[in-house]
């Protein structure tokens, strides 16, 4: 049987590490956050309309992104100040 083409998870894990920079989680993690981030700054969704759309869980799970990622509460995010959205990663 042959290696190509399957692949453990952990192996995964950490060739996307080495390529990447970083675990997948915390890749899309920062995804969904930097996402969220951009749609809050550019239309007037509101936070939990926001939050759904770029796969988090719930709102308070998108809150705990921000804080967690940009050491920022969401709340920063509106018109033209808040954190950087530079993408991933």
């Amino acid at each position: 049987m042959s290696s190509r083409g399957t692949s453990s998870r952990a192996a995964f894990a950490r060739r996307f590490t080495d390529l990447i920079g970083r675990p997948p989680l915390g890749y899309l993690a920062r995804w969904r956050t930097t996402a969220a981030a951009r749609l809050l700054r550019a239309t007037e969704s509101p936070p939990d309309a926001a939050a759904t759309q770029v796969g988090h869980g719930s709102d308070y799970a998108c809150a705990h992104a921000f804080r967690r990622g940009f050491g920022l509460p969401r709340g920063a995010t509106d018109g033209r100040s808040g954190p950087p959205v530079r993408g991933p990663p």
